[in-house]
């Protein structure tokens, strides 16, 4: 259904759709030994503590459109942290012809639309698997929304807030709401691909993979870098303090563990 914003359904009430996007990214180290797996922890925690990822979440709601009514925050011991939003309807202060369309979204202070009451939240998960050497961080983001935008039109800004080896992104629209007439719409906007919110630069940095259910409203698509520079997933030093083998032996456990998370199953 394309409607340019001039040709907008009218609808019986309230839009009753829910809009659903869960963001998950990883961040990938190779911590040989215990004490840099440690500062390795300690630098996450500090990178993505609740305060920041409150800062960011704010971001998302300036995005969408959102009145932030309460948050809640906690960092965690020995790691992570948590932030969630309760947020409702914004003020409009403008309506932008893009609302509709399948493009990468703006940075929070370019627009602001409008949301109905809904929910965005973050959990971090920094993890390491003491025997590989290899230590992990996750961010699980959530946003959840009624009314005419899509919280997609927050994917690009949260792909630049994060650095990212892997990414999964899942989109779903649920419920129904009305036109005038009693007719029910299942959703409210064309979408093909959520690669299409993704901005050509970041497309060409990742191997992409779609899989998608368009009779049930469900979009998925996951990640991983194309570049590999070791000297991007060491701790503390670069790859010319270590033997041309050695090299060869990280490289290797480390693709070994972005292509498991990356195709969700163990290979070795």
């Amino acid at each position: 259904m394309a409607l340019t914003p001039e040709q907008r359904v009218t609808l019986h009430g309230f839009n009753n759709l829910t809009k659903s996007l869960s963001f998950n990214m990883y961040d990938i180290c190779f911590t040989k030994t215990k004490e840099e797996r440690e500062a390795y922890i300690a630098y996450i925690d500090e990178q993505y503590n609740s305060d920041r990822l409150t800062k960011i979440l704010n971001a998302v709601a300036d995005i969408i459109g959102a009145h932030v009514l309460n948050t809640a925050k906690q960092d965690y011991v020995p790691q992570g942290a948590s932030v969630t939003l309760l947020v409702s309807e914004g003020p409009i202060v403008e309506v932008p012809t893009e609302s509709y369309d399948e493009s990468p979204g703006p940075f929070p202070d370019n627009v602001v639309l409008q949301l109905d009451k809904s929910h965005i939240t973050v959990h971090t998960y920094p993890e390491y698997h003491p025997k590989e050497g290899i230590s992990t961080f996750r961010a699980d983001i959530d946003v959840s929304t009624c009314g005419e935008i899509s919280p997609l039109k927050a994917l690009n800004y949260l792909i630049h807030s994060f650095d990212t080896d892997i990414m999964t992104i899942d989109y779903r629209v649920r419920g129904f709401t009305r036109d005038i007439n009693g007719y029910k719409l299942f959703i409210d906007h064309d979408i093909n691909s959520i690669q299409n919110y993704i901005p050509d630069a970041v497309i060409d940095a990742y191997d992409m993979i779609d899989v998608n259910v368009y009779q049930e409203h469900i979009f998925h698509t996951k990640c991983k870098l194309r570049e590999f520079d070791l000297n991007n997933y060491l701790f503390g030093y670069t790859k010319d303090k270590l033997s041309i083998r050695e090299q060869e032996d990280i490289t290797d456990r480390l693709k070994v563990e972005m292509d498991e998370i990356f195709y969700g199953k163990n290979i070795r």
